[in-house]
Protein backbone atom coordinates (compact mmCIF):
# COMPACT_ATOMS: atom_id res chain seq x y z
CA UNK A 1 0.00 0.00 0.00
CA UNK A 2 1.59 3.45 -1.01
CA UNK A 3 1.67 5.71 2.24
CA UNK A 4 -0.25 8.59 0.55
CA UNK A 5 -3.69 8.26 1.69
CA UNK A 6 -3.26 6.08 4.77
CA UNK A 7 -3.48 7.65 8.12
CA UNK A 8 -0.83 6.60 10.28
CA UNK A 9 -2.74 4.43 12.79
CA UNK A 10 -1.43 5.62 16.24
CA UNK A 11 -1.57 9.30 15.80
CA UNK A 12 -4.20 9.70 13.48
CA UNK A 13 -2.85 12.48 11.33
CA UNK A 14 -2.91 12.44 7.88
CA UNK A 15 0.75 11.82 6.09
CA UNK A 16 -0.43 12.84 2.65
CA UNK A 17 0.32 17.13 2.72
CA UNK A 18 -0.63 16.67 -0.83
CA UNK A 19 -3.96 14.76 -0.88
CA UNK A 20 -5.89 18.24 -2.20
CA UNK A 21 -3.45 18.45 -5.27
CA UNK A 22 -5.14 18.01 -8.39
CA UNK A 23 -4.60 14.54 -9.95
CA UNK A 24 -6.93 12.13 -12.43
CA UNK A 25 -9.38 9.35 -10.58
CA UNK A 26 -10.25 6.56 -12.25
CA UNK A 27 -14.36 5.37 -11.88
CA UNK A 28 -14.90 7.61 -8.71
CA UNK A 29 -17.27 6.33 -5.58
CA UNK A 30 -18.98 10.04 -6.70
CA UNK A 31 -19.81 12.43 -9.49
CA UNK A 32 -19.68 16.23 -9.44
CA UNK A 33 -21.94 19.36 -7.62
CA UNK A 34 -24.66 19.47 -10.09
CA UNK A 35 -25.17 15.50 -9.53
CA UNK A 36 -25.39 15.45 -6.38
CA UNK A 37 -28.39 17.91 -6.45
CA UNK A 38 -29.72 16.51 -9.37
CA UNK A 39 -30.43 13.42 -7.31
CA UNK A 40 -31.11 15.12 -4.22
CA UNK A 41 -33.92 16.77 -5.84
CA UNK A 42 -35.32 14.17 -7.53
CA UNK A 43 -35.52 12.61 -3.95
CA UNK A 44 -38.40 14.77 -3.35
CA UNK A 45 -41.44 14.17 -4.70
CA UNK A 46 -42.57 17.12 -6.41
CA UNK A 47 -39.25 18.04 -7.13
CA UNK A 48 -38.18 18.87 -10.24
CA UNK A 49 -34.60 20.37 -11.61
CA UNK A 50 -34.20 22.08 -14.02
CA UNK A 51 -30.38 21.92 -15.63
CA UNK A 52 -28.74 25.22 -16.98
CA UNK A 53 -25.71 23.32 -18.66
CA UNK A 54 -24.75 21.50 -22.10
CA UNK A 55 -27.09 18.57 -22.79
CA UNK A 56 -24.31 15.65 -21.83
CA UNK A 57 -24.42 17.04 -17.50
CA UNK A 58 -28.37 15.93 -17.64
CA UNK A 59 -27.94 12.97 -19.97
CA UNK A 60 -25.18 11.96 -18.19
CA UNK A 61 -27.04 11.69 -14.79
CA UNK A 62 -28.91 7.99 -16.56
CA UNK A 63 -25.47 6.73 -15.53
CA UNK A 64 -23.88 8.77 -12.98
CA UNK A 65 -26.68 9.01 -10.72
CA UNK A 66 -29.80 7.10 -11.30
CA UNK A 67 -28.59 3.52 -12.53
CA UNK A 68 -25.38 4.14 -10.28
CA UNK A 69 -28.18 4.73 -7.78
CA UNK A 70 -29.50 0.76 -7.42
CA UNK A 71 -30.76 1.09 -11.16
CA UNK A 72 -33.35 3.50 -11.16
CA UNK A 73 -35.30 4.97 -13.26
CA UNK A 74 -36.00 8.99 -13.32
CA UNK A 75 -39.81 8.95 -13.36
CA UNK A 76 -41.24 11.86 -15.17
CA UNK A 77 -39.08 14.70 -13.66
CA UNK A 78 -35.47 12.79 -14.67
CA UNK A 79 -33.73 11.27 -16.82
CA UNK A 80 -34.15 12.01 -20.29
CA UNK A 81 -37.38 14.22 -19.20
CA UNK A 82 -35.00 16.65 -17.32
CA UNK A 83 -35.58 20.45 -18.34
CA UNK A 84 -32.10 21.38 -19.36
CA UNK A 85 -31.25 24.44 -21.43
CA UNK A 86 -28.50 22.74 -23.95
CA UNK A 87 -26.57 25.02 -23.66
CA UNK A 88 -23.70 24.79 -26.79
CA UNK A 89 -20.87 27.15 -28.29
CA UNK A 90 -23.08 30.05 -29.55
CA UNK A 91 -24.42 30.31 -25.30
CA UNK A 92 -20.41 30.54 -24.37
CA UNK A 93 -19.92 33.29 -26.24
CA UNK A 94 -23.67 35.17 -26.11
CA UNK A 95 -24.73 33.83 -22.58
CA UNK A 96 -27.12 31.54 -21.78
CA UNK A 97 -29.67 34.10 -19.78
CA UNK A 98 -32.69 34.00 -22.38
CA UNK A 99 -32.23 30.46 -23.02
CA UNK A 100 -32.66 29.96 -19.38
CA UNK A 101 -35.58 32.61 -18.93
CA UNK A 102 -37.78 30.31 -21.42
CA UNK A 103 -36.68 27.08 -20.13
CA UNK A 104 -37.98 28.16 -16.12
CA UNK A 105 -41.17 29.91 -17.56
CA UNK A 106 -42.70 26.80 -19.91
CA UNK A 107 -41.41 24.14 -17.21
CA UNK A 108 -43.44 25.97 -14.51
CA UNK A 109 -46.22 26.47 -16.96
CA UNK A 110 -46.37 22.76 -18.15
CA UNK A 111 -44.86 20.67 -15.13
CA UNK A 112 -47.39 19.60 -12.51
CA UNK A 113 -44.85 19.96 -9.81
CA UNK A 114 -44.16 21.90 -6.38
CA UNK A 115 -40.54 22.99 -6.15
CA UNK A 116 -38.14 24.16 -9.09
CA UNK A 117 -34.52 23.75 -8.78
CA UNK A 118 -32.63 25.47 -11.08
CA UNK A 119 -29.04 24.03 -11.57
CA UNK A 120 -26.03 25.70 -12.69
CA UNK A 121 -23.35 23.40 -14.36
CA UNK A 122 -19.77 24.31 -15.11
CA UNK A 123 -20.67 26.48 -18.16
CA UNK A 124 -23.17 29.19 -16.66
CA UNK A 125 -20.82 29.35 -14.17
CA UNK A 126 -17.72 29.96 -16.29
CA UNK A 127 -19.16 32.32 -18.61
CA UNK A 128 -20.68 34.73 -15.71
CA UNK A 129 -24.38 34.03 -16.48
CA UNK A 130 -26.65 36.31 -13.70
CA UNK A 131 -28.54 33.40 -12.92
CA UNK A 132 -29.81 34.48 -9.71
CA UNK A 133 -31.51 37.60 -11.33
CA UNK A 134 -33.48 35.47 -13.91
CA UNK A 135 -34.65 32.84 -11.04
CA UNK A 136 -35.73 35.90 -8.77
CA UNK A 137 -37.91 36.88 -11.80
CA UNK A 138 -40.36 33.91 -11.15
CA UNK A 139 -40.13 33.78 -7.21
CA UNK A 140 -44.02 35.22 -6.96
CA UNK A 141 -44.99 32.44 -9.85
CA UNK A 142 -43.53 29.19 -8.16
CA UNK A 143 -41.43 28.01 -5.18
CA UNK A 144 -37.98 28.52 -7.68
CA UNK A 145 -34.45 28.13 -6.18
CA UNK A 146 -30.98 28.22 -7.66
CA UNK A 147 -27.85 26.14 -6.79
CA UNK A 148 -24.64 26.86 -8.23
CA UNK A 149 -23.08 23.43 -8.74
CA UNK A 150 -20.34 23.55 -11.60
CA UNK A 151 -18.70 20.12 -11.73
CA UNK A 152 -15.48 21.67 -10.79
CA UNK A 153 -17.12 23.07 -7.69
CA UNK A 154 -17.16 20.10 -5.12
CA UNK A 155 -18.33 16.40 -5.56
CA UNK A 156 -21.93 14.65 -5.75
CA UNK A 157 -22.12 14.39 -1.85
CA UNK A 158 -21.27 17.81 -1.42
CA UNK A 159 -23.91 18.95 -3.71
CA UNK A 160 -26.36 17.60 -1.21
CA UNK A 161 -24.85 20.15 1.21
CA UNK A 162 -25.37 22.35 -1.67
CA UNK A 163 -28.85 22.37 -2.10
CA UNK A 164 -29.55 22.43 1.80
CA UNK A 165 -28.00 25.87 1.34
CA UNK A 166 -30.32 26.86 -1.16
CA UNK A 167 -33.53 25.74 0.69
CA UNK A 168 -32.46 27.12 3.93
CA UNK A 169 -31.41 30.83 2.30
CA UNK A 170 -33.37 31.59 -0.36
CA UNK A 171 -36.98 29.40 0.20
CA UNK A 172 -37.68 28.92 4.17
CA UNK A 173 -38.93 31.83 5.41
CA UNK A 174 -37.14 34.25 7.97
CA UNK A 175 -39.21 33.07 11.36
CA UNK A 176 -39.63 29.46 12.51
CA UNK A 177 -43.26 29.80 13.89
CA UNK A 178 -44.78 27.53 16.34
CA UNK A 179 -42.26 25.08 17.45
CA UNK A 180 -44.26 21.28 17.38
CA UNK A 181 -42.87 18.93 20.70
CA UNK A 182 -41.21 16.00 19.76
CA UNK A 183 -41.25 16.31 16.22
CA UNK A 184 -37.62 16.06 14.27
CA UNK A 185 -35.93 16.54 10.87
CA UNK A 186 -33.53 13.84 9.59
CA UNK A 187 -30.64 15.13 7.85
CA UNK A 188 -27.61 13.01 6.16
CA UNK A 189 -28.63 10.68 3.97
CA UNK A 190 -27.99 11.33 0.31
CA UNK A 191 -31.00 10.03 -2.47
CA UNK A 192 -28.87 7.78 -5.03
CA UNK A 193 -25.04 8.36 -3.28
CA UNK A 194 -26.67 6.96 -0.40
CA UNK A 195 -28.38 3.52 -2.82
CA UNK A 196 -30.35 2.50 0.50
CA UNK A 197 -31.89 5.93 1.46
CA UNK A 198 -35.75 4.83 0.49
CA UNK A 199 -35.71 2.26 3.28
CA UNK A 200 -33.24 3.74 5.76
CA UNK A 201 -35.38 6.99 6.20
CA UNK A 202 -38.76 5.07 6.56
CA UNK A 203 -36.67 2.74 8.95
CA UNK A 204 -35.59 6.04 11.04
CA UNK A 205 -39.46 6.86 10.53
CA UNK A 206 -40.77 4.29 11.98
CA UNK A 207 -38.19 3.22 14.46
CA UNK A 208 -38.43 7.17 15.76
CA UNK A 209 -42.64 6.86 16.07
CA UNK A 210 -42.09 3.82 17.97
CA UNK A 211 -41.26 5.56 20.63
CA UNK A 212 -43.67 8.96 20.03
CA UNK A 213 -41.63 11.14 17.96
CA UNK A 214 -42.73 11.97 14.62
CA UNK A 215 -39.74 12.12 12.05
CA UNK A 216 -39.72 14.73 8.97
CA UNK A 217 -37.95 12.46 6.56
CA UNK A 218 -38.48 15.07 3.74
CA UNK A 219 -37.55 12.59 0.71
CA UNK A 220 -39.62 10.13 -0.84
CA UNK A 221 -42.62 11.48 1.20
CA UNK A 222 -45.73 12.28 -0.54
CA UNK A 223 -46.22 16.38 -1.19
CA UNK A 224 -42.51 17.16 -0.77
CA UNK A 225 -42.65 20.84 -0.68
CA UNK A 226 -44.95 20.98 2.57
CA UNK A 227 -42.53 18.48 4.60
CA UNK A 228 -39.63 21.21 3.38
CA UNK A 229 -42.15 24.04 4.85
CA UNK A 230 -42.30 22.18 7.90
CA UNK A 231 -38.76 22.01 8.59
CA UNK A 232 -38.59 25.46 10.93
CA UNK A 233 -41.21 23.94 13.34
CA UNK A 234 -38.88 20.79 14.42
CA UNK A 235 -38.09 20.54 17.97
CA UNK A 236 -34.96 19.66 16.91
CA UNK A 237 -32.93 18.22 13.78
CA UNK A 238 -31.17 14.64 13.81
CA UNK A 239 -28.40 13.88 11.27
CA UNK A 240 -26.90 10.55 10.52
CA UNK A 241 -23.55 11.65 8.65
CA UNK A 242 -20.49 12.54 9.76
CA UNK A 243 -20.32 15.41 7.62
CA UNK A 244 -23.28 15.63 5.19
CA UNK A 245 -26.29 17.70 6.78
CA UNK A 246 -24.14 19.05 9.52
CA UNK A 247 -23.79 22.49 7.77
CA UNK A 248 -27.39 22.50 6.87
CA UNK A 249 -28.28 21.44 10.68
CA UNK A 250 -25.83 24.16 11.90
CA UNK A 251 -27.70 26.78 9.59
CA UNK A 252 -31.27 26.15 10.90
CA UNK A 253 -29.92 26.26 14.54
CA UNK A 254 -28.11 29.74 13.54
CA UNK A 255 -31.44 30.61 11.72
CA UNK A 256 -33.94 29.47 13.87
CA UNK A 257 -32.70 28.52 17.01
CA UNK A 258 -33.33 24.59 16.25
CA UNK A 259 -30.65 22.79 18.35
CA UNK A 260 -29.86 19.20 16.84
CA UNK A 261 -28.29 15.61 17.74
CA UNK A 262 -25.66 14.40 15.49
CA UNK A 263 -24.82 10.94 14.95
CA UNK A 264 -21.83 9.71 12.86
CA UNK A 265 -24.23 6.65 10.67
CA UNK A 266 -26.89 5.40 10.48
CA UNK A 267 -27.88 2.86 13.03
CA UNK A 268 -27.23 -0.55 11.62
CA UNK A 269 -28.27 -3.63 14.19
CA UNK A 270 -29.52 -3.42 17.53
CA UNK A 271 -26.61 -1.93 19.84
CA UNK A 272 -26.64 1.21 17.33
CA UNK A 273 -30.46 1.28 16.89
CA UNK A 274 -30.34 1.21 21.04
CA UNK A 275 -27.93 3.75 21.46
CA UNK A 276 -29.70 6.14 18.83
CA UNK A 277 -33.41 5.41 20.27
CA UNK A 278 -31.52 6.35 23.63
CA UNK A 279 -30.07 9.84 22.96
CA UNK A 280 -32.66 10.90 20.87
CA UNK A 281 -35.29 9.90 23.46
CA UNK A 282 -33.30 11.81 26.23
CA UNK A 283 -33.13 14.57 24.15
CA UNK A 284 -36.88 15.13 23.28
CA UNK A 285 -37.54 13.67 26.87
CA UNK A 286 -39.87 10.59 26.02
CA UNK A 287 -39.75 8.51 29.24
CA UNK A 288 -37.23 6.52 30.22
CA UNK A 289 -39.68 3.37 30.40
CA UNK A 290 -41.19 3.83 27.15
CA UNK A 291 -38.20 3.92 25.06
CA UNK A 292 -36.81 0.67 27.23
CA UNK A 293 -39.78 -1.29 26.65
CA UNK A 294 -39.55 -0.81 22.80
CA UNK A 295 -35.78 -1.31 22.84
CA UNK A 296 -36.41 -4.68 24.72
CA UNK A 297 -39.18 -5.88 22.84
CA UNK A 298 -37.56 -5.37 19.75
CA UNK A 299 -34.28 -7.01 21.06
CA UNK A 300 -36.05 -10.46 21.99
CA UNK A 301 -37.51 -10.35 18.55
CA UNK A 302 -33.92 -10.16 17.47
CA UNK A 303 -31.82 -11.91 19.11
CA UNK A 304 -34.14 -14.90 18.55
CA UNK A 305 -33.77 -14.58 14.62
CA UNK A 306 -30.25 -13.92 14.92
CA UNK A 307 -29.67 -17.74 16.39
CA UNK A 308 -31.12 -19.12 13.32
CA UNK A 309 -28.24 -18.70 11.13
CA UNK A 310 -25.64 -19.24 13.92
CA UNK A 311 -24.49 -23.00 12.89
CA UNK A 312 -24.04 -21.26 9.60
CA UNK A 313 -21.68 -18.93 10.84
CA UNK A 314 -19.73 -21.02 13.84
CA UNK A 315 -19.64 -23.75 11.45
CA UNK A 316 -18.40 -22.34 8.00
CA UNK A 317 -16.76 -18.76 8.16
CA UNK A 318 -16.52 -17.90 11.95
CA UNK A 319 -14.41 -15.04 13.35
CA UNK A 320 -13.44 -13.73 9.50
CA UNK A 321 -11.52 -10.77 8.25
CA UNK A 322 -13.26 -8.51 6.57
CA UNK A 323 -12.97 -5.33 4.23
CA UNK A 324 -15.39 -2.13 3.72
CA UNK A 325 -14.88 0.40 1.39
CA UNK A 326 -17.79 2.87 1.39
CA UNK A 327 -19.23 6.39 2.28
CA UNK A 328 -18.80 7.44 5.33
CA UNK A 329 -21.54 6.65 7.58
CA UNK A 330 -22.18 3.12 6.28
CA UNK A 331 -18.28 2.60 6.36
CA UNK A 332 -18.77 3.39 10.24
CA UNK A 333 -22.12 1.60 10.54
CA UNK A 334 -20.66 -1.68 8.87
CA UNK A 335 -17.23 -1.62 10.20
CA UNK A 336 -19.11 -1.31 13.79
CA UNK A 337 -21.74 -3.69 13.26
CA UNK A 338 -19.38 -6.22 11.75
CA UNK A 339 -17.23 -6.59 14.71
CA UNK A 340 -19.81 -5.90 17.14
CA UNK A 341 -22.51 -7.70 16.63
CA UNK A 342 -21.23 -10.63 14.45
CA UNK A 343 -17.76 -11.10 16.35
CA UNK A 344 -15.90 -11.04 12.77
CA UNK A 345 -12.58 -8.87 12.41
CA UNK A 346 -11.71 -5.61 10.55
CA UNK A 347 -9.13 -5.75 7.98
CA UNK A 348 -9.03 -2.51 5.89
CA UNK A 349 -11.64 0.08 5.61
CA UNK A 350 -11.52 2.39 2.86
CA UNK A 351 -13.69 5.68 2.67
CA UNK A 352 -15.25 6.69 -0.88
CA UNK A 353 -16.95 10.11 -0.47
CA UNK A 354 -13.82 12.40 0.08
CA UNK A 355 -15.26 13.86 3.50
CA UNK A 356 -13.63 17.42 4.40
CA UNK A 357 -10.05 16.97 5.89
CA UNK A 358 -11.14 18.49 9.36
CA UNK A 359 -13.81 15.39 10.22
CA UNK A 360 -11.34 12.91 9.03
CA UNK A 361 -10.15 12.45 12.49
CA UNK A 362 -13.78 12.10 13.91
CA UNK A 363 -14.21 9.25 11.26
CA UNK A 364 -10.74 7.79 12.49
CA UNK A 365 -11.98 8.22 16.54
CA UNK A 366 -15.46 6.73 16.12
CA UNK A 367 -14.16 3.77 14.07
CA UNK A 368 -11.43 2.80 16.49
CA UNK A 369 -12.87 3.66 19.94
CA UNK A 370 -16.20 1.65 19.06
CA UNK A 371 -14.99 -2.17 17.78
CA UNK A 372 -15.59 -4.61 20.73
CA UNK A 373 -12.42 -6.37 19.02
CA UNK A 374 -8.96 -5.72 19.64
CA UNK A 375 -8.02 -5.81 16.09
CA UNK A 376 -7.60 -2.45 14.34
CA UNK A 377 -7.99 -1.88 10.63
CA UNK A 378 -6.28 -0.09 8.63
CA UNK A 379 -8.00 2.94 7.62
CA UNK A 380 -7.86 4.77 4.26
CA UNK A 381 -9.61 7.48 2.82
CA UNK A 382 -9.52 6.76 -1.13
CA UNK A 383 -12.56 7.58 -4.08
CA UNK A 384 -10.05 6.47 -7.31
CA UNK A 385 -10.84 2.82 -7.89
CA UNK A 386 -7.46 1.71 -9.22
CA UNK A 387 -6.26 2.78 -5.58
CA UNK A 388 -9.10 0.90 -3.95
CA UNK A 389 -8.28 -2.32 -5.50
CA UNK A 390 -4.50 -1.88 -4.83
CA UNK A 391 -5.12 -1.29 -1.63
CA UNK A 392 -7.56 -4.80 -1.56
CA UNK A 393 -4.34 -6.82 -2.89
CA UNK A 394 -2.88 -9.72 -0.54
CA UNK A 395 -4.97 -9.12 2.56
CA UNK A 396 -6.58 -11.82 4.43
CA UNK A 397 -10.23 -10.59 4.51
CA UNK A 398 -12.93 -13.08 3.45
CA UNK A 399 -15.68 -10.27 3.16
CA UNK A 400 -15.49 -7.47 0.83
CA UNK A 401 -18.57 -4.86 1.74
CA UNK A 402 -18.18 -2.27 -0.90
CA UNK A 403 -19.78 -0.87 -4.71
CA UNK A 404 -20.64 -3.42 -7.56
CA UNK A 405 -17.12 -2.49 -9.40
CA UNK A 406 -15.61 -4.97 -7.37
CA UNK A 407 -18.58 -7.86 -7.27
CA UNK A 408 -17.47 -9.74 -10.51
CA UNK A 409 -13.60 -10.01 -9.99
CA UNK A 410 -13.79 -9.88 -5.77
CA UNK A 411 -13.92 -14.05 -5.68
CA UNK A 412 -10.76 -14.09 -8.90
CA UNK A 413 -8.95 -11.20 -7.30
CA UNK A 414 -9.38 -11.45 -3.42
CA UNK A 415 -10.75 -14.69 -2.88
CA UNK A 416 -13.88 -13.19 -1.15
CA UNK A 417 -17.43 -13.02 -1.07
CA UNK A 418 -18.85 -9.75 -1.96
CA UNK A 419 -21.76 -7.72 -0.53
CA UNK A 420 -22.88 -4.72 -2.60
CA UNK A 421 -23.85 -1.77 0.33
CA UNK A 422 -22.10 1.40 -1.69
CA UNK A 423 -22.75 3.66 -4.50
CA UNK A 424 -22.03 2.47 -7.64
CA UNK A 425 -24.28 -0.46 -7.76
CA UNK A 426 -25.12 -1.50 -10.62
CA UNK A 427 -26.00 -5.01 -10.31
CA UNK A 428 -29.11 -4.99 -7.70
CA UNK A 429 -32.19 -3.16 -8.15
CA UNK A 430 -32.81 -0.93 -4.96
CA UNK A 431 -36.70 -0.39 -3.96
CA UNK A 432 -37.13 -0.90 -0.11
CA UNK A 433 -34.09 -2.69 0.82
CA UNK A 434 -32.03 -1.02 3.66
CA UNK A 435 -29.53 -1.64 6.48
CA UNK A 436 -31.01 0.22 8.86
CA UNK A 437 -32.78 -0.48 12.41
CA UNK A 438 -33.32 -3.83 13.92
CA UNK A 439 -34.47 -5.59 10.45
CA UNK A 440 -32.00 -3.66 8.46
CA UNK A 441 -28.81 -5.67 11.26
CA UNK A 442 -30.55 -8.86 10.07
CA UNK A 443 -30.72 -8.11 6.07
CA UNK A 444 -27.06 -7.51 6.73
CA UNK A 445 -26.76 -11.18 8.22
CA UNK A 446 -29.11 -12.72 5.46
CA UNK A 447 -26.33 -10.86 2.59
CA UNK A 448 -23.28 -12.26 4.30
CA UNK A 449 -24.40 -15.92 5.28
CA UNK A 450 -26.15 -16.23 2.02
CA UNK A 451 -23.25 -15.62 0.41
CA UNK A 452 -21.32 -19.29 1.62
CA UNK A 453 -24.44 -21.64 2.73
CA UNK A 454 -25.31 -24.18 0.37
CA UNK A 455 -27.06 -28.20 0.22
CA UNK A 456 -25.37 -30.26 2.12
Amino acid sequence: MSSENILDNKSGIDTNVNHFERESVEAPRYSCALAGVYGTTLGIRGGIPILHSGAGCGVGQLFGTLYAGGESAGGNEGGTSTPCSCLVEEHVILGGEEKLRNLIESTIEIANDELFVVTSGCVPSLIGDDVDQVVEEFRDKAAVIHVNAPGFKANSPEGYNLFWDAIIEQLLPDEAGDVEEKTVNIFGIVPYNHVYWKGDLLTIKTLLESIGIKANIIFSEKNGLDHINKIPQAEYNIVVNPWLGVRAVEKLEEKYGTPFIKFPNVPVGAKQTAEFLRIVGEKLKVPNETVEEFIEQKEDWYYRLLEYPGDAIILVRPNSFYAVAAESSYAIAFTKFLANELGYLPDIVQITDNPPLEVRKEILAEIRNNLDTVVQPDIIFEADTYKIRKNLEDRPFLFLFSSSIEAPTSIEDYNALHIPISYPIYNRSVLSKHYGGYDGGLTVVEDVVSGFVGPL
